[in-house]
């Protein structure tokens, strides 16, 4: 059995096992056209440059003819069988281009926080990942290919990136005693750089209604990373309500429905009915299904535990076509009527232009409705236990308190001590005391046009 195919069957145990895990997909094999200035692989009879102070590793698979080559200052060439080099003259070859030097780009341009350079394993058509969720989660096991090169960026980050395991070079690290000695000695080092640390040794996880990803203090740099091209900055959206769910870096069009979940609730069967039954009707629509920490609410205890729900991200790939809000009003009524069965319940949170609900992840809401058309007053329908909650929220004006003027004098009739050991034994010189005409309606009028000191002047 060759390399790709141990690494294949590597992977089918994974699933089996259902665990979670993320391949490396990028290299820097010397056929690898990507890697060179050109965009391809040198022509018969080219120079080749090196960069000359990096450290590669470079997997050669087929035999080149070269006039000259500069090598970096450390580094290794790993020659597959019948692959090498020969010399030849300058080539006079027109399709080559004016003759330049084939460099090899930067090795060292590889980032672990990159979302780009990772594919899940649970990878599927019409479904995505969040940014924070695309690099390796704390349960992860992590997948280098064994019949390629490459060579991975850790970065400068404080702590260490965890995962659940490594495998690279044909071995699988579950201790980071094993991959501490594996990062340094030479494969390591020319395989792995930067200041940054890489940890194992997290368990899989064990809840069949997934577990929290672990990626939220690393997205500041996971999204530094994935906007590197750009700017730093997000490209501007196609729609007028986007929105930008968690482990989100940019905002994106499409809706978001909030599951609470019970003990019973099974992600991967959801996300299996969602592909299934709901996805195939909503063209043009993409999901992702993840289990996030909930915000807490405003009148939780202090110091209660923060409690997760499952995201339903709905994005859409084509422009305006409100099939994601279609889709979440399905998945809204279809909870409504079997979650009982399923141990989950939904939650749907109108619009509001700068409204912020407490349990809503997103700067805006996920479902954008007009105004007009959603209730004026609030109503909920509860289903039996560990059911279904489905709840509308709608804004409203608060009502207009009425004053009691008669309440507020009895108030002031009463004797009550204020600050400074005063006491206010007749109220009725107060009442009738009027104010300066620099004072307004609720200020301290001055003391030395009062009996009593620190009054405060009612009209």
């Amino acid at each position: 059995m060759g390399a790709l195919g141990r690494a294949l069957l590597w992977l089918q145990l994974l699933a089996l096992t259902r665990a979670a895990y993320k391949l490396w997909i990028p290299s820097t094999d010397f056929e690898a056209a990507a890697n060179w200035s050109q965009n391809r692989t040198p022509c018969a009879g080219a120079a080749v440059e090196f960069p000359a102070n990096k450290m590669v590793s470079v997997l050669v698979r087929e035999g080149h003819s070269i006039s000259d080559m500069l090598l970096p200052l450390d580094g290794e060439f790993v020659l597959a069988s019948g692959a090498g080099f020969s010399a030849q003259d300058a080539s006079r070859d027109q399709g080559c281009g004016t003759g330049a030097p084939a460099r090899f780009l930067d090795p060292d341009r590889f980032s672990w926080h990159d979302p780009r350079l990772w594919r899940s394993g649970d990878a599927a058509r019409d479904l995505f990942s969040v940014d924070a969720e695309r690099v390796p989660c704390r349960h992860d096991d992590v997948v280098f290919p064994s019949d390629a090169s490459f060579r991975v960026g850790l970065g400068a980050i404080s702590g260490p990136a965890r995962v659940r395991s490594v495998r690279a070079l044909g071995q699988t690290f579950t201790r980071d005693e094993d991959l501490g000695a594996f990062l340094a000695s030479r494969a390591g080092r020319l395989r792995f750089h930067g200041p940054g640390a890489l940890s194992v040794g997290s368990e899989a996880c064990a809840e069949r209604s997934g577990c929290v990803c672990g990626n939220a203090e690393r997205q500041p740099w996971i999204c530094a990373a994935l906007l590197q091209p750009l700017g730093g900055r997000c490209p501007p959206t196609a729609c007028r309500d986007a929105l930008r769910p968690q482990g989100q870096c940019c905002d994106l069009c499409g809706a978001i429905v909030s599951l609470t979940h019970g003990p019973t609730f099974d992600l991967e069967r959801y996300r299996a009915r969602l592909l299934q039954a709901f996805l195939p009707q909503y063209q043009g629509v993409q999901v992702a299904v993840s289990k996030v920490p909930r915000p807490a609410r405003p009148r939780d205890p202090a110091g209660a535990e923060e409690d997760t729900e499952i995201q339903v991200v709905l994005a859409e790939t084509r422009p305006e076509t409100g099939g994601a809000r279609r889709l979440a009003r399905a998945l809204l009524a279809d909870v409504a009527e079997h979650g009982n069965r399923g141990g989950v319940g939904a939650t749907e949170r109108p619009p509001g232009q700068g409204w912020r609900p407490w349990a809503s992840p997103t700067r805006r809401s996920a479902l954008r409705a007009p105004r007009s058309r959603l209730p004026r007053r609030n109503w909920k329908t509860a289903a039996p236990a560990a059911a279904t909650s489905l709840t509308r929220f709608s804004q409203r004006q608060r009502p207009e308190r009425s004053r009691d003027w008669s309440t507020l004098a009895s108030a002031l009739r009463r004797r009550r001590e204020m600050p400074g050991s005063l006491t206010l034994r007749d109220p009725r010189p107060l009442l009738h005391t009027p104010c300066p005409r620099q004072a307004r309606v609720g200020w301290l009028c001055p003391i030395k046009r009062f009996p009593e000191p620190a009054a405060r002047c009612l009209l």
